[in-house]
């Protein structure tokens, strides 16, 4: 992909979010309805007026998340599906992946899902310990998660699964648990993240109340080295900050993101990235009177410069294990990176958070892993 002065990529890649849920978790952040079902036919057919406008546009990804896609009924998901199908043109090759969790698995709805050409789901799985679990206000037990994983993989072998680390409470030889349960499932990838306090979620409020308490950053340190430890033992390749992959199962559509090659994005509170403008749709239900009264669903535009995107592309780069080539994105920018992040790269080499491992590549060191945020903010300026 050349990317000119005065071209941006053109997006192969394609989100689409589905907000309806059993109920919203207490550290959920997301665009996301609980209990009401009512809304799920006005969804279906603003999401195909949505799609509709964006012309049948060829792809090489698609990734439906949530909310809890696979929350739809037999015959809602169908009718979902059948949108997909028809309003866009997807590859031969194409990864599609869609969020799911393990209490909505059924083998009728797994049939459904493969029979209409998805070939990849990702299990907001989180962890496999009782307690945890209720904690998080999960809504299925470790047995519907591990039932779940290999219902899934008997038709589709391209399992993910998203675990959750450093709760409140948890030890280490709890998540070393949860981690080899994982080790010997049949999955393709594993996303593992701490655990947040996000403004606005049930557990911030909790938090500044005293209900709950942060893991330290020690613990979440400890936690994090296991996982890779654990996770490559078990033949997965560290490949980003958060991903471990299987041989050739890094997720297409993340790298899309991460790579800066744009984005269409459809749903309630979808973020797209096409021709140097990110747009943010509205949440919930202003969402859907919006496209209901033909307006449109943009809540917020920002257009980016060619600076800002190849910084970008170089604090996005720099996650990835193996690191960035900068020489390569300044020449589909045109922005000279190595020389306006000279000092930001300077000083994190001297650090020993970077390495160099080629004239214009730079990568995380092992320390550096841990402090990849730092690095990164440095690189957007």
């Amino acid at each position: 992909m050349h990317v000119g002065m005065e071209s941006w990529p053109v997006p192969r890649a394609a989100y689409i979010h589905v907000p309806f849920c059993r109920h919203k978790c207490g550290y959920c952040n997301f665009s996301v309805v609980a209990d009401r079902d009512d809304l799920i036919d006005r969804y279906l057919k603003a999401i195909d007026l949505d799609v509709c406008h964006l012309d049948s546009p060829a792809i090489d990804t698609l990734f439906v998340g949530g909310g809890t896609p696979t929350h739809f009924d037999a015959d809602q998901l169908q009718r979902f599906l059948s949108i997909v199908r028809e309003r866009f043109q997807l590859s031969g090759s194409c990864e599609w992946s869609m969020e799911a969790n393990p209490e909505d698995i059924t083998r009728d709805k797994v049939a459904m899902l493969y029979d209409h050409g998805v070939n990849r789901i990702s299990l907001g799985v989180q962890s496999f310990n009782v307690d945890k679990l209720r904690m998080l206000e999960r809504g299925h037990s470790p047995e519907n998660a591990v039932n779940a994983v290999q219902a899934v993989a008997e038709l589709i072998d391209n399992v993910s699964i998203d675990l959750i680390f450093a709760a409140p409470g948890e030890t280490l030889a709890g998540w070393q648990r949860d981690l080899e349960v994982a080790s010997g499932l049949p999955l393709k990838h594993v996303s593992t993240y701490a655990l947040t306090f996000e403004k606005g979620t049930a557990f911030w409020s909790r938090r500044a109340r005293g209900d709950l308490s942060s893991a330290s950053e020690s613990c979440e340190v400890d936690m994090y080295q296991a996982a890779r430890q654990e996770l490559s033992g078990a033949g997965f390749r560290h490949y980003e900050i958060s991903s471990f992959a299987r041989s050739g199962s890094q997720c297409q559509h993340n790298l899309a993101y991460w790579e800066g090659r744009g984005w269409y994005a459809v749903g309630p509170g979808a973020a797209r990235f096409v021709d140097g403008r990110r747009e943010v749709n509205h949440r919930s239900t202003t969402y859907l009177r919006r496209m209901e009264s033909a307006e449109s669903p943009t809540a917020e535009h920002d257009a980016i410069t060619r600076e800002q995107y190849a910084r970008e592309r170089a604090a996005f780069g720099v996650r990835m294990i193996d690191g960035i080539d900068l020489e390569v994105v300044e020449s589909e920018t045109g922005i000279p990176l190595r020389v306006i992040c000279r000092d930001a790269i300077n000083r994190s080499l001297g650090e020993g958070l970077l390495l160099k491992p080629a004239p214009s590549w730079i990568k995380l060191s092992e320390r550096g892993i841990l402090f990849a945020d730092t690095v990164a903010s440095r690189l957007l300026g």
